[in-house]
């Protein structure tokens, strides 16, 4: 197979609206979570969540263009731009034939789905507007990238639940590493903060209700956790074939070297941790080192008592006697649950992680959960000299889909 690179990536998210500030919020272990003051959340008992308040749309559109996309399209388009000017690609020889765009989401565009069943209930049929439809299907955010940036193969919108992100990822890998692509912007995006989403979850008991501490209330594998935040945003990157990037002298920023997805085929929202071994392993095996190369996990974690002990005993699995050479770090913790994109920052994370020799921490991780031993990045940033790393999502519906990302060495 031919070796794949990432040559740019960006972000929106609460914990930044570009790469750099992310990875120095993130660095420094700085949480992105604040309380909702909007009345609208009023009735809610959660007013918490990884809220993008200081986006301007207007940065990546005129103003016609952006009263047509719902935010999640919005964010996308944002971090695919991103992406692409980190790369250099813009005035380089490229092939747009041969250039895709796999850019997934959770939900789609709810905020225009609600808004305009709001006024067809309110005010009749008449006043549903005619972009509801482009708005809100769920496959619109990577269908703009691809018309903004003018990419003309593949073009597929991933839905996987919290593993969408990295299943565009792997996909995409897979697509430049089998010759099918050279070039491929991969990620996700979510904008799914409003009342009616935030009341579902609530119904479900999966949200931390802990409003009086914003900051402190996404605490995955701490004793102390009741569940994860809410977030929104968009993450993107641009994989490229190793070869092609050299030739045009671009900056490497890593290499996507493994790739797996499995699904545990059993309950539709409690995880098998049997699931997400397979996908770590398969993930592993096909970068063909051997697990104790493996330094670091970005590990799902969101915070929920069975999701994290599920995880945790799945990296126990896998890794075993190879725990002692192993850190692990949950950056949900800083940016809350952004859905179908939490794989796509993850893997920014990952990467720079590698890049800068730094691991971020586990925020609010005051008492470890004894269920969840595995050997963690607590509250403070830790120094490494690791050269692979995994990176993990899993979703509703028994999703999992893992990447090893290495450092990239010419």
């Amino acid at each position: 197979m031919r070796k794949v690179v990432v040559t740019g990536f960006g972000v929106i998210s609460s914990s930044g609206n570009d790469p750099e500030t992310m990875w120095k919020n993130i660095s420094s272990g700085k949480s992105g979570i604040r309380y909702m003051d909007d009345s609208a959340f009023d009735e809610s008992p959660v007013r918490i969540a990884g809220k993008v308040d200081d986006f301007s749309a207007e940065t990546y559109f005129c103003a016609k263009d952006a009263k047509k996309y719902d935010k999640y399209i919005q964010f996308a388009v944002a971090a695919a731009l991103q992406a692409v000017a980190m790369s250099g690609l813009e005035g380089a020889d490229w092939d747009p034939e041969r250039a895709g765009v796999y850019v997934g989401s959770g939900i789609g565009g709810i905020e225009t789905i609600m808004k305009n069943h709001e006024a067809f209930l309110n005010k009749g049929a008449r006043r549903v507007s005619p972009f509801m439809i482009p708005m809100m299907i769920v496959n619109m955010a990577s269908g703009v990238v691809a018309i903004r940036t003018g990419f003309k193969g593949a073009n597929y919108a991933p839905v996987s639940a919290c593993a969408t992100a990295n299943n565009a990822i792997g996909e995409a890998f897979l697509s430049i590493a089998h010759g099918q692509a050279d070039v491929m912007l991969a990620g996700g995006s979510d904008a799914g903060i409003q009342p009616f989403l935030l009341a579902g979850f609530s119904s479900m008991k999966a949200l931390s209700t802990r409003n009086d501490a914003p900051e402190q209330a996404s605490r995955p594998f701490d004793s102390g956790r009741d569940g994860f935040v809410m977030a929104e945003g968009a993450a993107v990157l641009l994989l490229e074939e190793e070869e092609h990037a050299r030739r045009r002298k671009a900056t490497i920023l890593g290499e996507v070297v493994g790739y797996g997805a499995t699904c545990d085929a059993g309950h539709i929202t409690s995880p098998d941790f049997q699931g997400g071994a397979r996908a770590m392993e398969i993930a592993i095996k096909q970068c063909g080192v051997p697990v104790a190369e493996i330094g670091y996990i970005n590990a799902h974690a969101t915070g929920t008592k069975e999701g994290d002990k599920s995880e945790a005993a799945a990296i126990r699995s896998v890794f075993g006697d190879s725990l002692k050479t192993l850190k692990v770090s949950a950056t949900k913790s800083m940016t809350g649950h952004l859905f179908g994109a939490a794989g796509g920052i993850e893997a920014i994370i990952t990467l720079e992680a590698l890049r800068h020799g730094l691991l971020p921490p586990t925020i609010n991780l005051d008492s470890p959960d004894e269920a969840c031993d595995i050997p963690h990045v607590c509250n403070k940033a830790e120094q490494t000299s690791t050269c692979y790393a995994l990176s993990n999502s899993f979703g509703f519906g028994g999703h999992n889909a893992s990447l090893v990302f290495r450092k990239y060495e010419e």
